[in-house]
């Protein structure tokens, strides 16, 4: 074999061919035809600034603890075809909203707002929203507003009326709803201190039988 014919080894430091043949020089397009290269579209990844028109959506939502919190449950916002009112005259209204607020807050969604002596409670304890509860205290009275379904209505009454006639029984508190669809509200309260303290009783025999 010949070995002189063997090709020398391709060095890397030989710089490669122009484009578009001999001379470097590139093929003109028919006449008539443009030369413009539209330019390519880029697209942006998703952590990209110009990818947030696309890729972020149009409202953030607030989580729960946060202060815009309470905004995302507004009544306007929370629809049910059913408002029931009860307007409790006491002097001591934000303690009692406060009171009540706090407490049913231990297992239902509770906002109270110290400022301006509001707050509400949403009935979600077994997951959807069964119904909305505000409370609003002035120097003369608490104004309790309840938003539920018909079917729910009574129920929800009862619920709310009946803790804080317990809160308010030493000041004989009397909770009567009044239903903007012109049926009978319910009624809680007054009750006494010994009625309230029988309720404590058996509540706790309850708990300790595990029931």
């Amino acid at each position: 074999m010949n070995l002189s014919a063997t090709s020398a080894p391709h060095s890397s430091n030989e710089t490669p061919a122009a484009c578009g043949g001999p001379g470097g020089s590139t093929p003109r397009p028919p006449a008539g035809q443009s030369t413009a290269i539209a330019p390519a579209q880029t697209s942006f990844p998703a952590s990209s600034p110009g990818a947030a028109a696309s890729h972020s959506p149009a409202q953030t939502s607030s989580p729960a603890s946060s202060p815009g919190a309470a905004a995302s449950h507004s009544p306007a916002q929370t629809s049910f075809p059913l408002a029931s009112t009860a307007i409790v005259p006491t002097q001591r209204a934000a303690r009692y909203g406060k009171q009540l607020v706090s407490h049913m807050a231990h297992k239902i969604t509770g906002f109270w707002d110290e400022d301006a002596g509001s707050g509400y409670l949403l009935f979600d304890r077994e997951g959807p929203v069964l119904g909305r509860f505000d409370v609003i205290a002035s120097p003369s009275d608490l104004r309790l507003e309840l938003r539920a379904t018909p079917e729910r209505a009574a129920h929800l009454e009862h619920v709310a009326g009946i803790h804080l006639a317990r809160f308010g029984a030493r000041d004989g508190l009397t909770i009567a709803w009044r239903r903007s669809d012109g049926s009978a509200g319910s009624t809680q309260g007054p009750l006494t201190p010994d009625e309230v303290e029988a309720h404590a009783r058996e509540r706790a025999k309850r708990k300790a039988a595990g029931q």
